[in-house]
């Protein structure tokens, strides 16, 4: 798939496609070699987890599945609604994210 995303760990996506659409959370983790990404809180599955040494405990636990990048959005800070983003070069040679709705540079720092 592609090498790079249009969403990073810690941003706030909202799920477009899909039976959890509508849903918001903050990215755990994003597998770009699968194109897919972990979201939390969406696309929670029950896993059925055998007692280890390690992890002592075993049954039933619950754990956040990925999802295809393309069924997410990259929330907006200044829109709140989920937006298309477009690449643009700072001044210093910086590129960032910007929203395409409002123009807002969508990175921090």
């Amino acid at each position: 798939m592609g090498s790079t995303s249009h969403v990073r760990r810690g941003d706030t996506v909202a799920v477009i496609a899909g039976k959890e659409r509508g849903k918001r959370g903050k990215v755990l983790r994003v597998l770009t070699g699968d194109g897919r990404v972990v979201v939390e809180k969406v696309n929670v599955v029950k896993k059925h987890q055998r007692p280890t040494q390690k992890l002592r405990q075993g049954g039933i636990i619950e754990r956040e599945s990925a999802l295809d990048l393309s069924n997410v959005l990259l929330v907006c800070g200044r829109c709140d609604r989920p937006v298309r983003i477009g690449i643009k070069e700072l001044a210093d040679g910086r590129k960032v994210r910007v929203c395409k709705r409002c123009g807002e540079p969508l990175d921090k720092g």
